[in-house]
């Protein structure tokens, strides 16, 4: 009698979940806490760059490394996170993911020195990669096709709520027990929820995968070959660069005249819960019309943010981070659901797109997040405001040449 090798378990895909069953809202639960941790973990040094810089005794050009080697570790630990999602297992990977995560942010808090701080964020970074990636791509396989937008948009919303605790929160903390305080915190806090992904899953762990989920090393690489996919990584990570640039330097804006907010610059940051509505708004806009229009408006909507910003004056700052982020986080929803369900489609691995797409959008995070900070010590708010504009019309380009590839696409297809 022969058949398949001992060692290579057949694979059947799972049922895909729909709306209004356990298996679905469990799965949503799981995947909300742990985006929501993982963007806060990340983000919550932004508002303490001031802080951090004091405290360390470094330079404001170099406090945004703070935020950098975090990304850049991010961007290691994605190549790595497919093929140890499918040896693992991806409940284990992703409770794994926020469990080290947050206990080295707990380590960091006792950092005595710079480099040690950083060195504690870059491993944290490394990490964090854990979770999105295998996040967007089991929504993506699980998830029933008429759910699956609505369901990254809930994801994406989850994501922007911990954004906003990141922005929120950490002036006020830090302005009782120092930049350690909300360190703690937020690196309990994360582990807590790596914890809560164990418990909530405990014996549900899908070691089944489609086709098209395949986590090799290369599957990342590979994924950037494909044009479309590259354009929509290169979207992705360009709007990431004017988001962070913008957040980074605002928190050393807001201190220096005329603003010379202090720990108050917390209130400005509430322009940012204006975000959490965005991903369900962009979902929307994309099926009324086409993913490529929303996110060609997302690129405008930057523009009209940095525009928006440029007054010294705090409503002009507080209407202007609203429009940034909800141009932002709209449009990172209608990316993140396009790249995933693009590779889907096509037969490619999903964890790859996830990956490839990640992995431009933290570079640029990376870039933007050390630039940020030196443009804004070298020209102050004119520099930052240029940055924003460049980086808008690259958006643009960027969307003019997605409508070109789909043309080509179709022109291909019809020939055949």
């Amino acid at each position: 009698m022969t058949g398949l090798p001992s060692t290579l378990p057949v694979r059947v895909a799972p049922a895909l979940l729909r709306p209004r069953t356990s298996a679905y809202r469990t799965t949503m639960l799981v995947v909300a806490a742990g985006g929501l941790v993982n963007f806060a973990l990340l983000y919550y040094v932004q508002p303490l760059l001031p802080a951090l810089a004091h405290d360390f005794g470094v330079a404001p050009a170099d406090s945004g490394l703070a935020l950098s080697v975090c990304t850049l570790g991010m961007l290691a630990g994605l190549v790595i996170t497919g093929p140890l999602a499918d040896r693992l297992g991806r409940t284990r990977v992703m409770a794994a993911s926020l469990v080290i995560a947050g206990a080295l942010s707990l380590l960091g808090a006792f950092a005595p020195s710079w480099p040690l701080f950083l060195a504690a964020r870059a491993a944290a970074g490394i990490a964090l990669a854990g979770f999105p990636s295998i996040a967007l791509a089991t929504l993506r396989e699980r998830i029933h096709e008429d759910a699956h937008a609505r369901a990254n948009a809930t994801y994406i919303a989850a994501t922007a709520v911990g954004g906003a605790l990141a922005r929120v929160f950490p002036g006020p903390l830090a302005a009782v027990g120092g930049w350690r305080l909300p360190t703690y915190l937020f690196g309990a806090v994360t582990v807590l929820i790596g914890v809560f992904v164990v418990v909530v899953l405990r014996g549900r762990e899908n070691t089944v995968r489609t086709a098209g989920a395949s986590g090799d090393l290369g599957a990342t690489f590979r994924a950037l070959a494909d044009r479309r996919t590259a354009l929509l990584c290169l979207l992705g990570g360009v709007n990431m660069a004017v988001f962070v640039g913008v957040y980074n330097a605002v928190a050393f804006r807001l201190e220096a005249a005329p603003f010379t907010l202090g720990a108050s610059e917390a209130l400005v940051y509430l322009a940012y819960p204006i975000g959490i509505l965005a991903p369900a708004v962009f979902r929307l806009v994309s099926t009324r019309f086409s993913r490529r229009t929303t996110a060609g408006a997302g690129a405008v909507l930057l523009a009209v943010a940095v525009a928006v910003l440029i007054p010294s004056a705090l409503p002009t700052v507080l209407v202007g981070l609203g429009i940034l982020t909800f141009g932002f986080l709209g449009t990172h929803g209608v990316l993140s659901a396009w790249v995933v369900d693009a590779a889907h489609r096509a037969g490619r691995s999903t964890t790859g797109a996830s990956s490839a797409y990640l992995l431009v959008y933290y570079l640029g995070s990376t870039v933007a997040g050390a630039a940020s900070t030196s443009l804004w010590s070298a020209g102050g708010w004119a520099a930052i405001t240029g940055l924003g504009f460049v980086m808008a019309a690259v958006s643009g380009i960027l969307v003019a040449a997605l409508r070109s590839s789909e043309r080509r696409g179709r022109s291909i297809r019809t020939t055949r």
